[in-house]
């Protein structure tokens, strides 16, 4: 039977959207479900602000009255204007590469009517969404903010020509059980010389009174990384609301000037890949007890959100934040750390995980964003 492609109009059809991997995944113990409404919230247009600057459409593949597949298509108004590049996203699919190529075709011609020129994915509408697809580290759980999926899926994008637009790489560590006192020694130096130190907060609460200076911190900083375009004060504040309304104070890092204005932030979090598999997808009606207990017990934290406004960058504001880090971490009792996706380019970064964590194992973290031109 021919493989039929479906258009998501209706909440019920986005729900069996967001669902499809569930079943794809199940039994897979390295896939993390995402939390259903925290998607609805991301792909529904009433809710996430993101699409006052791009539009999105999704399909869903189905071949005997079966889904087997799903992608959705986004385009950012500035990186079409400016590149003719439109994104694929939130796509997975069975091992047939008729749905595989059904699905980006799709895409392709969606494109083609907005005026693009190539396509470009994993990707969401920001950096905060997933993107990369996983090409190594199969055998590792995924953070609750990355992808996981199956080795053939690279197989497919290579089959259907899509070639490599960049690589992140992800660390996972063991924290030192003591800082070493070169370290302390060095903060200190950078810290007068610099006149920049750690804020350190005293509430949970007064990570929301800096959340805005935060977002804009990353805006400054990630302005050169690829496909970043700046967040709008909507979309921060919608993050604020959707990820700051519950922290753990002492795994939020902040730099700050003589000012005391931010200018580096480093955002830890407990991690929650096995409370959301636990979850299903659902905070009721047990959901949420997996996610407290790791939330408050787990000593596996998941590194989500590092900056540096480029001013600070070359004047040791992230050794100084490295530093704060580790510090945190080993009063804490922190056992073991995941990083989030670094480009691969992005030496400094990696070479300073490399020295302030000696535990850190050799890269076998890896995903890609594929790019391709529309025919």
């Amino acid at each position: 039977m021919p493989i039929q492609l479906k258009e998501v109009k209706t909440k019920k059809d986005l729900r069996k959207f967001i669902k499809f991997p569930f079943k794809l995944y199940k039994g897979n113990k390295y896939y993390v479900p995402p939390m259903i409404q925290f998607e609805m919230n991301t792909l529904l247009k009433e809710k996430n602000p993101a699409f006052e600057i791009a539009d999105a459409i999704y399909w869903v593949a189905e071949k005997n009255g079966e889904i087997v597949g799903r992608i959705a298509a986004i385009a950012l108004d500035m990186e079409l204007k400016e590149k003719k590049l439109i994104r694929f996203g939130w796509i997975d699919f069975i091992d047939d590469l008729e749905v595989s190529k059904a699905l980006i075709n799709q895409a392709e011609e969606w494109g083609k009517q907005k005026g693009a020129e190539a396509i470009h994915g994993p990707m969401g509408f920001t950096d905060l969404d997933y993107e990369g697809a996983l090409i190594s580290g199969f055998d590792q759980i995924a953070t609750q903010a990355a992808i996981y999926n199956y080795p053939y899926y690279a197989k497919h994008y290579e089959n259907l020509n899509l070639e490599k637009a960049v690589d992140w790489i992800e660390f996972r560590g063991i924290p030192p059980k003591k800082l070493p006192e070169r370290y302390e020694r060095l903060a200190s130096i950078i810290s007068k010389r610099f006149g920049i130190k750690a804020l350190h907060l005293k509430k949970a609460k007064d990570v929301r009174k800096y959340a805005t200076e935060m977002f804009k911190v990353l805006n400054d900083s990630y302005s050169q990384l690829y496909g970043y375009y700046p967040l709008t004060s909507k979309q921060i504040n919608y993050y604020v609301e959707q990820y700051l309304g519950m922290v753990r104070k002492e795994y939020i890092c902040l730099i700050v000037d003589r000012e005391d204005k931010i200018i580096g932030i480093g955002i830890s979090f407990p991690s929650l890949s096995k409370a959301f598999q636990k979850a299903k997808g659902s905070l009721f009606p047990f959901g949420f007890i997996h996610i407290l207990k790791d939330f408050w017990f787990n000593k596996h934290l998941d590194l989500l959100l590092i900056g540096v406004t480029p001013e600070y960058q070359k004047k040791g504001a992230a050794s100084l934040m490295f530093s704060e880090f580790f510090k945190n971490y080993i009063k804490n009792g922190v056992e073991y750390y995941s990083t989030g996706p670094m480009l691969e380019d992005n030496s400094p970064i990696q070479n300073m995980w490399n020295e302030y964590d000696k535990n850190v194992p050799s890269v076998n973290i890896r995903r890609r964003c594929y790019k391709k031109k529309i025919s």
